[in-house]
């Protein structure tokens, strides 16, 4: 791969993979290290004649994400994240507007697999045919989880009195 297409690449898409990669693990530094990871492989392995160049990163950041979690030592599923600390000041940082960081506390409320389709979903733009590549789930899938975090995230809403919308 030349490297104007990688740096392209990852002057385009980096924040957005660094924040999905911070969803999953909720930790700064491992974040970072995944997202740089990331773009290695990209560099190393990623050839001109790929298509879609967005899913392929966030496949690859969510698979070394996984590697990472089981190499060290943290036989992980998406669903072990919800006793994770959360840095809220790395996302206060990186979101803007009371209404996003509102937003944010509140889909990490959510079960791991509706708060990752979500985020792959609005924060990552992704398709639900995207999201299923990436997460290894079918479309339909996709479908329900995101119709079912959406209406779980309305009701957490509701329930804390925040108006966003």
């Amino acid at each position: 791969m030349k490297s104007n297409v990688l740096e392209e690449l990852y002057l385009k898409y980096h924040k957005e993979v660094y924040l999905y990669l911070y969803s999953l693990c909720r930790q700064r530094e491992t974040a970072e290290d995944i997202c740089q990871d990331t773009f290695v492989k990209a560099m190393l392995s990623l050839t001109d004649k790929h298509e879609n160049f967005r899913a392929w990163l966030y496949t690859v950041a969510r698979n070394l994400y996984f590697n990472h979690s089981r190499l060290s030592g943290r036989e992980t599923d998406i669903d072990d994240n919800d006793d994770m600390p959360i840095e809220d000041d790395t996302l206060d940082n990186m979101i803007t507007g009371e209404k996003h960081r509102l937003l944010y506390r509140s889909m990490q409320k959510l079960s791991p697999q509706k708060r990752e389709v979500l985020t792959l979903q609005y924060w990552g733009g992704l398709s639900q045919k995207e999201i299923a590549a990436v997460m290894h789930i079918t479309c339909e899938n996709v479908r329900v989880l995101g119709y079912r975090a959406k209406k779980d995230l309305k009701r957490i809403l509701e329930e804390n009195n925040y108006e966003i919308f």
